[in-house]
């Protein structure tokens, strides 16, 4: 990026990036007296880290301000970028600086969740013989991004998502700051665009700095306003990576949302994800499932309305198809609940995984050939539609299992629960027909 003379311009957020914990804003709970990272300095003991926490949080600028602390060589690179050829040239070279200067090197990866797990084993052997400190920032959980032998010796720091009180500080320095700031065009922020640029930010301190920055770049009269954030801002874009835990914890919002049969939060989570540009066919194998696992025999027909819905989708396609999604959402949500058939399944599952596999008891076998016949397949096979109830004593389980229960339909009967459910549905319909 260059200005107006064709010189190189450093943008306002890599600018401001703080050099020292005195001028780092946030992270409270890691940073000051006897929290960890001072604590850290403060005994001159490094050791591995990963800064896990979201996007403008300060992940990389405590990793600079932590390797800045320590007299040790330190190489920054980024997992993007850089291959497994790249990180074996990396390790030779901190391991010769070991064995001259008897030294660690700091090694900062930069989206250490892009790795690999060959990638990510690489550095394993270095780190364990103390030739490099490893700091890792990652956006993903690292539970399941980095690998296990690697996270046991690294230290987890959380970081949080910068609060409105830390950007507002933040936007401020940056507006007055004339050295690395932008306090040489003596410019003045109304309080409006302050909050339209932090509530754009969500939480991101180098999404606020750079929405500042251009902003600044389109005020006229010395003055920031609202129009000009607008201007920067062009379209919100939403915070939402489909490969990441965002991800997991929106679908996670909409399931439990249906599950407590609250309508009106579960269209709010639908169209969060629809929004941020998730796959409408993904949420319709959500809905999928959830008419199996959390609906069930309560009300059979929700399993058929989720799959037309995924018909309807695939048939119409964006935007119209999303409203068979929003009518799926409704009824899943205004739907009884029933988990039996889940918890039935999952016993008799959990019989199946923690026991070696039982025979077929022979009466239930097909004497497909006279041997089998001989050996008493099929022998003592009660044929149901022969018996008046449709139903015979005769054991179908293997011998182990023997008047195993699975499912239970209740203290009223199957039938009954579906009466019940009948019932309820019309009590709903009159309920709201009273209300409009």
């Amino acid at each position: 990026m260059t200005d107006k003379t064709g010189q190189e311009r450093v943008p306002l957020a890599e600018r401001m990036r703080p050099k020292s914990l005195e001028r780092f804003c946030g992270q409270d709970h890691l940073i000051g007296q006897g929290k960890i990272l001072s604590q850290l300095i403060e005994s001159d003991h490094l050791v591995s880290i990963v800064f896990w926490g979201p996007p403008g949080s300060g992940k990389t600028t405590l990793g600079y301000i932590l390797a800045q602390q320590f007299n040790l060589p330190c190489l920054f690179f980024s997992a993007v970028l850089s291959g497994i050829k790249e990180v074996k040239e990396v390790m030779a070279k901190a391991e010769s600086h070991k064995k001259m200067y008897g030294q660690p090197t700091i090694i900062f990866i930069d989206e250490i969740h892009r790795f690999n797990k060959a990638q990510q084993g690489a550095f394993l052997p270095y780190v364990e013989k103390g030739d490099i400190i490893l700091f890792g920032s990652t956006t993903e959980n690292p539970s399941f991004e980095v690998i296990a032998p690697l996270l046991s010796r690294m230290k987890v720091l959380v970081l949080k998502p910068l609060s409105d009180k830390t950007l507002v500080h933040i936007l401020k320095e940056a507006i007055k700051d004339k050295k690395d700031g932008l306090g040489k065009m003596n410019l003045k922020i109304g309080d409006q665009a302050i909050k339209m640029t932090i509530d754009y930010a969500n939480g991101d301190a180098r999404r606020a700095l750079n929405t500042l920055e251009i902003s600044a770049n389109l005020a006229n009269k010395g003055k920031i306003t609202v129009e000009e954030v607008k201007e920067a801002l062009q379209k919100r874009i939403l915070l939402y990576d489909k490969r990441g835990e965002e991800h997991f914890n929106l679908i996670s919002a909409l399931h439990k949302s249906l599950r407590n049969s609250d309508v009106d939060a579960s269209l709010y989570w639908l169209a969060r994800m629809i929004v941020a540009g998730e796959d409408p066919l993904y949420i319709t194998r959500r809905l999928v499932r959830f008419a199996s696992e959390d609906i069930g025999l309560a009300d059979p027909q929700a399993l058929t309305l989720a799959l037309n819905a995924k018909d309807a989708y695939d048939f119409i396609g964006s935007p119209e198809g999303e409203l068979a999604l929003a009518e799926a959402v409704i009824y899943l949500a205004s739907a009884p609940k029933s988990n039996r058939a889940y918890l039935a399944f999952a016993k008799a599952m959990k019989d199946v995984e923690s026991s070696p596999f039982e025979p077929v008891p022979l009466q239930l076998r097909n004497p497909v050939s006279s041997l089998m016949k001989e050996v008493g397949y099929g022998k003592d096979y009660k044929y149901a539609h022969n018996f008046e109830h449709v139903t015979t004593d005769m054991e179908t389980f293997p011998k182990k299992f023997k008047g195993r229960k699975y499912y239970d339909p209740g203290h009223l009967g199957l039938e009954k629960e579906i009466k019940k459910r009948i019932a309820w549905w019309n009590d709903l319909k009159k309920k709201t027909k009273a209300k409009t």
